[in-house]
């Protein structure tokens, strides 16, 4: 199909074609060297955005082909009590927290490889025909803050996070009241002819009415044996294993990855397990042919809710709190808070509501009069002590060429698989235990669209995609009002779509760590265009039917790259059964090492804001002590 998409982007260098997104004769350096802050607001670039181009290149040139900067050989920046090597969320908290327990005075430079700080909390701006959208780039939602560390919940509060209030922001019954729920798109190309249907089994999001779950199985474009066992599993109150004791039910399970289960114990077709397979790829990176059947039972998958486990093993998966606490642009409002703390001059304000709709002035971030400064287009190449084990040097690059700077202490925050490659101290043990996880690869679209009325014509307002060619799931934003900024309340008006594509190889019997890292390889090699003719065929096969016109109504694109994306949580069906985010090699891999420590989400093994600011926590007190 012939690309019908004809929009305007800015790309990260106001307003210059998207040449160096999809292709570039520049090197490394001459990117590097290229100020794309300068006059530019980074979170209103659209185009292929995440791990964007300038701010990987470096990083791939000393971690892939052995590269090596030759270090100043004097110091060419200033003396800090602390540098932090990634500004991402937990990174920010550092130094928050370092300059909390320190005191004011703390000279503290924050060290970036992106146009923006907040790592994967990546905010996203629109502007339809002279609507602000706000949307969100990375980290998602403050996860059950009920459960969070005593630490992290004080830093919520010493940043103006009241997550009470989203109660009153988030509403839990917008959808319900307009009457839209969750469908699934069959695509042509897969099974033969383009059908949107509603979904026939639960989501998080969306339960369908029993009333109806037949005749939507009746309208799916699978064989009748599959259409039977489905109906089959979804309405059967059938205990699976009835032959098994509970504690043999639990042991089983957690053996057996779901999609077999299903078709072993469940008796469905392939075809069927198919169709479910990719339900929790947004969730966890993979698909359920890497993930076990109690991990299925605990996400209440069908096929387990009879199973008469009466809630054994689903501690840590319950959640006690609705999944409500989320920003317009997801954690970035955790980053935002974190800076304007920081730096007030870059963001005025006072509370969580107007921070929404204040933008940030990035000409605050680094300036000689702060003694916290965030410096940004900065990819750190070399961290090591000084002859006499004071300090720490560290080497970046910016603006084409080597810098040196000289702290008391160093926080590294950035991706845990660069340290080996900048930090030569490094102990044989941490390296293994660091390079034992596999990031997760993700995509995190947002598309802005002038209106929602095809969504309101066919009653959904998300999309599942079974064996999809890209995105896995993509429907409307949550529902959230906060101080100035309001969620559409009328087809009519313009809105943000959230699309979500993870890469994986199912059924090749990899493991979840194997496709982690063939879906990192396959997104390095994807340009925006590719991304884009995705998206406009996935649009125009679903959506038609509700009269969405692609050219139409897509006013923007913007595509958040992660190849490195979340921090690779232990899975039991592959990992020891007794490694969880207390227990496993992340211990050993976040080891202090003298006057350099490590805080990142890899080091807590666990992929949510708290998992970052925990290892924050515990990285400053490191140091302090």
């Amino acid at each position: 199909m012939p690309n019908k998409l004809k929009i305007n982007r800015r790309d990260f260098l106001n307003g210059a074609a998207l040449s160096l997104a999809a292709g570039t004769s520049l090197s490394p350096l001459e990117l590097l060297a290229l100020d794309v802050t300068g006059g530019v607001y980074p979170p209103a670039l659209t185009g292929l955005r995440g791990s964007h181009p300038g701010s990987f290149e470096i990083a791939h040139a000393v971690a892939q082909a052995g590269v090596r900067f030759a270090r100043p050989s004097q110091q060419t920046d200033d003396l800090y009590d602390l540098v932090v090597v990634g500004g991402g969320i937990s990174g920010l908290a550092t130094a928050f927290l370092y300059q909390q327990r320190v005191g004011p005075g703390a000279r503290i430079l924050i060290l970036d490889n992106h146009d923006d700080f907040g790592g994967h909390a990546k905010r996203n701006e629109f502007d339809v025909d002279g609507e602000r959208l706000i949307g969100y780039g990375g980290s998602q939602s403050i996860d059950s803050p009920g459960r969070y560390s005593p630490a992290a919940k004080q830093l919520l509060r010493d940043v103006a996070i009241d997550t009470e209030r989203f109660y009153e922001y988030y509403d839990q019954e917008y959808f319900e009241k307009r009457k839209l729920g969750g469908g699934v798109w069959f695509s042509k190309d897969v099974f033969g002819s383009n059908v949107l249907a509603n979904s026939a089994w639960p989501s998080y999001f969306s339960t369908p009415d029993p009333a109806t779950i037949e005749a939507a199985i009746a309208s799916y474009p699978i064989s009748d044996e599959s259409k039977s066992t489905l109906s089959r599993l979804l309405q059967s109150e059938k205990d699976y294993l009835l032959d098994l004791s509970e504690g043999e039910k639990v042991e089983y399970l957690r053996k057996i990855s779901y999609r077999n289960f299903l078709l072993k114990d469940a008796g469905v077709t392939e075809e069927v397990a198919d169709i479910l397979n990719d339900t929790v790829r947004g969730y966890w990176g993979v698909g359920w042919d890497a993930l076990s059947a109690l991990e299925g039972y605990r996400l209440s998958q069908p096929g387990t809710w009879y199973l008469g486990l009466d809630g054994i093993g689903k501690d840590f998966a319950d959640r006690e709190e609705p999944y409500i606490f989320h920003y317009p642009d997801g954690n970035a409002g955790i980053a935002r808070s974190i800076v304007r703390k920081l730096i007030p001059e870059a963001a005025p304000g006072r509370t969580m509501e107007d921070l929404v709709t204040t933008p940030v002035d990035y000409s605050f971030l680094d300036v000689d009069s702060s003694n916290v400064r965030i410096r940004l287009n900065c990819t750190c190449v070399d961290v090591r002590h000084t002859a006499n084990q004071k300090e720490v040097d560290v080497t970046y690059f910016q603006g084409g060429g080597p810098h040196l700077v000289r702290a008391r202490h160093a926080v590294l925050a950035c991706y845990n698989s660069m340290i080996p490659h900048i930090c030569s101290e490094a102990s044989e043990e941490q390296i293994e235990a660091i390079n034992y996880a596999v990031k997760v690869p993700l995509v995190y679209i947002n598309i802005a669209i002038r209106n929602w009325q095809a969504f309101a014509n066919l009653g959904i307002h998300d999309v599942y995609i079974p064996r999809p060619e890209l995105m896995h799931s993509f429907g409307m934003d949550f529902p959230v009002s906060i101080g100035d900024y309001e969620y559409t309340q009328n087809p009519d008006q313009a809105t943000v779509l959230h699309g979500t594509f993870v890469p994986t190889r199912p059924n090749q019997r990899l493991t979840a760590r194997e496709q982690h890292a063939v879906g990192q390889h396959t997104l390095l090699e994807m340009s925006f265009e590719q991304f884009e003719r995705g998206i406009v065929r996935q649009l125009d096969g679903s959506l038609a039917g509700g009269g969405f016109d692609v050219e139409r109504d897509v006013a923007a694109i913007t595509v958040n790259r992660w190849p490195h994306g979340y921090a690779y949580e232990y899975n039991e069906l592959f990992d020891p059964v007794d490694w969880n985010p207390k227990n496993g090699p992340h211990i050993a891999g976040r080891a202090q090492i003298g006057r350099i420590s490590i805080a990142n989400s890899d080091a807590s093994a666990y992929a949510y804001a708290s998992g970052a600011i925990d290892a924050a926590d515990r990285a400053v007190n490191e140091q302090i002590r």
